[in-house]
């Protein structure tokens, strides 16, 4: 009989994920882990059933249904069996809730995250739907509208999936994408107060959702951003049918397939005023930020599965007489992977805690304006890592990693759509210079210089000036007069995978000097030589 390779086995996502583990160790105090380990060793289980159903099955797609055998309307969507899990799962886990919930105190979002890195790869995108729902509940907590607040709140956030709603967000049109100032929907008070909206929204992921808030411009608003005001929809009205929307066709796309993306026209759609009558862009600004942070976490979610199920082929695939795992080149440049994975996590999580301090009142402005400059700095970075890392597992597996079916190519194809979401990887780095601008570089040469002293000294071989230089340069670099605002556009990008790339060593180098206290575990430091040896700055490269 000839010979027939074993597929890669995917690990336990929580029992054997020494990163993820030494993490909440260091972060969580001990009670808030006790308490949260049995659900996040079910979502461990969860993953691994997902996974075996999707190795025995391809994945399947939602199917539109326009129109009934009669001839009615009905903008029917088949949703994938993923997808239908999806509620219970959310709801039963907390995936939404724990994010907001007070008696969690600072460590709600790390809890939070720490499920979300463990249910993304095993989800479909059903995780898409959650990010907006959190993003949403975020922005509503201080919305102006307090009845619309007090009615959508307990279902966006409730733990229970017959009250559980998700949310979209509509922003994007055939006009613009991340420049929303074009945006062609019109809003119309009509006489009893009530709002319509009409027009054409060109992505609206998660069109099955219950409610979405869409930009539109009232009418008699100037033109541009300013101009827009934020709107919440709900999309059924109370017999169930759609609330003056029509759904033109599901989108075609290169990955996220089981994700029901459309293009829709509303037509005197109903919608309440979240704020004011102007401003909307700002006004769902808090969505962002939190989104942002979802798509971190699910490209460090698939990073993971990535590095794994590569380790496992690596372990067990002979070539010239021995293991993958054992030849050289193949297990350097895995261990150089992890580096970067390892890096990518440790700034993830801060930001992580950082919101939940933030938001629970236990930060001060300190950690605001940290906040503020970290998370776009993590979704430019980590997103853009995530498709480096999938494509490298195509590459490790060979042929077969090229085929569809082995499901190694899916992973490539949805990790591309994270730079892309929520802003591309151009549109962070103008958020961080916007944001340099405004809060200053003090904050972030503060955190590297409190974070690299808890190593210096601690982790051998460490060179804490490095990292501190590079961020100093970076500094020297904003401040330098010859730049004009395009010359600082330019090196935007740059500038903001250097600082990205500075506070991530500063972090590993923090967790390194941890697990060699209290885990005498080398290995986080082996991955801090490792990512530094990489290189931190690529302000040099600018003209």
């Amino acid at each position: 009989m000839s010979f027939i390779q074993a597929a890669p086995r995917l690990p336990h996502p929580w029992r054997e994920d020494r990163v993820l583990r030494q993490s909440l160790a260091r972060i969580l105090p001990e009670a808030q882990r006790r308490d949260a380990e049995a659900g996040f060793v079910a979502l461990g289980d969860y993953a691994l059933q997902a996974c075996a159903r999707q190795a025995a099955s391809p994945p399947t797609e939602p199917v539109l249904t326009n129109w009934d055998a009669w001839g009615n309307r009905v903008d029917r969507i088949e949703l994938t069996e993923t997808w239908r899990e999806g509620p219970a799962i959310a709801a039963r886990h907390g995936l939404v809730a724990d994010g907001h919930d007070r008696a969690l105190g600072e460590f709600a979002r790390v809890r939070q995250f720490a499920k979300v890195y463990l249910y993304h790869a095993a989800s479909a995108f059903y995780s898409c739907p959650l990010a907006m729902t959190d993003g949403v509940a975020t922005a509503l907590r201080d919305a102006a509208n307090a009845p619309l607040r007090e009615r959508l709140l307990p279902h966006l956030l409730s733990r229970d999936p017959a009250t559980l709603w998700i949310s979209g967000q509509w922003m994007t049109e055939n006009a613009g994408g991340s420049d929303v100032a074009g945006s062609e929907t019109v809003a119309r008070r009509e006489s009893d107060g009530t709002w319509r909206l009409s027009g054409r929204k060109w992505f609206t992921s998660a069109i099955n959702a219950e409610v979405a808030l869409a930009l539109a411009r009232p009418v008699g608003n100037p033109p541009g951003a300013d101009g827009l005001a934020l709107f919440c929809v709900e999309t059924r009205t109370a017999d169930g049918a759609w609330n003056g929307i029509t759904i033109d066709r599901l989108k075609d796309k290169l990955g996220t397939r089981e994700l029901p993306t459309a293009e829709i026209h509303l037509q005197d759609t109903r919608a309440e005023l979240v704020g004011g009558t102007a401003n909307g862009v700002r006004a769902i600004t808090p969505v962002l930020q939190v989104t942002r942070l979802w798509n971190a976490f699910g490209s460090l979610s698939t990073m993971q599965r990535c590095l794994a199920l590569t380790r496992d082929y690596a372990d067990r695939r002979m070539a010239f007489g021995r293991s993958l795992a054992e030849q050289p080149l193949f297990a350097d440049g895995l261990a150089g992977w992890q580096a970067e994975f390892e890096a990518a996590f440790g700034l993830a999580m801060e930001v992580a805690l950082l919101l939940g301090r933030v938001e629970s009142g236990a930060g001060d402005g300190d950690d605001a304006t940290l906040h503020r400059l970290l998370t776009p700095l993590a979704k430019l970075w980590i997103c853009k890592l995530g498709v480096q890392v999938a494509s490298e597992t195509v590459e490790a597996i060979g042929g077969v990693g090229y085929l569809e079916d082995s499901g190694i190519p899916l992973l490539l194809r949805d990790a591309q759509v994270f730079p892309i979401w929520e802003g591309a990887s151009n549109v962070q780095a103008l958020d961080v210079l916007r944001a340099l601008d405004q809060l200053g570089i003090g904050a972030i040469v503060n955190a590297v210089d409190r974070w690299t002293e808890a190593a210096d000294g601690v982790v051998s071989d460490f060179d804490a000036e490095i990292v501190r230089g590079t961020v100093r340069h970076a500094e020297t670099w904003l401040r330098e007069p010859a730049h004009d605002a395009e010359s600082l556009q330019a090196g935007a990008l740059r500038l903001g995978i250097t600082l990205a790339r500075a506070l991530a060593a500063a972090l590993l180098a923090q967790h390194a000097a941890w697990a060699q206290r209290e885990r005498d575990d080398p290995s986080p430091a082996a991955a801090l030589r490792r990512f530094c040896a990489h290189g931190l700055d690529h302000i040099i490269e600018m003209t």
